[in-house]
């Protein structure tokens, strides 16, 4: 009991030192916005006002945070043995192309079997963009941090393709998007909000997430893994199948983050579907440490700075780059502080 009491206080230590490290951030970017002639203090004040002040702005906070939080849980869960996936921006959109691909070619199909149809197809689609950096790990000991991040750019280019040229909506005038989505492939949004059932497949996956890592054997080995690789190899843990398995299941949940956003909030494909949630995951799971309550705490928090910048933009006619400086300079002043290296494969 003494040595569970021990791991809670220093996990708790921890996430505070990250908000401390956060809030420090705040205040560079404050300084910075003195020096350029604006009031720090009311450009955080319209922020969370903004954000936080209005059930519209609420209810769009927690928007944002579903793909924050199952991009987090992409990065979060190679993480636990060590790898660094930064290929959640191109998984979750695998994973839009594929259940792009499913809405259109079974459009007639009835809303009860399209969407998880859409479902299963989303997330497929995100493990197949994880597969090929793990393989290129496994197989030619390719680094998947570099492989993830230039996976990136091509799948983003294979999206601009698609919707320019075989899926594009031939009644766009042009614009580049594919037709819309029947209603039966539309995931309802609930009451007069734009949240969505995507905030069910985040808390249900980092649930699960959770349970398997501290209840189940599978867990047990991966965090051995994380913890000392030579001493797993040694035990007879399978580390080249549980680096499949976790780069996998991360790029399902980026990819269930993909079908959420265009059968949701987009209603069809188009480029720029993902506001850099891939990237601002990344963020997030370091943060949160990769825990997921952490990761839940913090993408709620880059949800109301997400939210808050269109507000500073209108209030102050600040330019919404500013949101993007303050989201770098938090994880810049974290990393910086060198806890993140030491402590981020604490115990969950």
């Amino acid at each position: 009991m003494r040595q569970i009491a021990r791991v809670a206080d220093i996990r708790w230590y921890f996430i505070l030192q990250a908000f401390g490290l956060a809030l420090a951030a705040f205040g560079l970017v404050g300084f910075f916005l003195y020096l350029f002639g604006h009031n720090p203090i009311r450009a955080y004040l319209e922020l969370f006002q903004g954000s936080l002040g209005s059930a519209y702005g609420r209810s769009e906070v927690l928007v944002r945070a579903i793909p924050l939080m199952l991009c987090a849980a992409a990065t979060a869960i190679p993480a636990r043995i060590g790898l660094l996936n930064v290929g959640a921006e191109g998984q979750l959109h695998v994973g839009a192309l594929a259940a792009t691909w499913g809405a259109l070619t079974f459009s007639t199909l009835p809303a009860h079997t399209l969407i998880p149809l859409l479902v299963l197809l989303g997330i497929l689609g995100g493990a197949v963009a994880a597969l090929v950096p793990a393989l290129l790990r496994t197989g030619f000991g390719a680094n998947e941090t570099i492989t993830t991040l230039l996976l990136n750019y091509v799948i983003a280019l294979i999206v601009e393709y698609m919707v320019r040229g075989p899926w594009k909506d031939p009644t766009a005038f042009n614009w580049p998007y594919t037709p819309e989505f029947s209603a039966a492939a539309r995931l309802s949004f609930y009451g007069t909000t734009r949240i969505h059932a995507g905030l069910w497949f985040a808390l249900i996956g980092l649930l699960l997430f959770y349970f398997v890592l501290r209840k189940t054997r599978v867990g047990y080995e991966i965090r051995v893994i994380g913890d000392n690789p030579e001493a797993a190899r040694r035990a007879g843990i399978p580390i080249v199948r549980y680096i499949l398995l976790t780069m996998c299941v991360g790029g399902a949940m980026a990819g269930l983050a993909g079908m959420a956003e265009v059968s949701a909030i987009q209603g069809r494909l188009r480029p720029g579907i993902s506001a850099g949630f891939g990237y601002t995951g990344f963020l997030v799971s370091w943060l949160a440490l990769h825990h997921p309550l952490g990761i839940v705490v913090m993408a709620l928090l880059f949800g109301v700075v997400s939210v808050g910048g269109d507000m500073i933009q209108i209030g102050l006619n600040l330019p919404y780059a500013t949101v993007n400086i303050l989201m770098a300079l938090i994880f810049f002043v974290v990393l910086g502080s060198g806890f993140l290296k030491k402590e981020a494969r604490q115990p969950l």
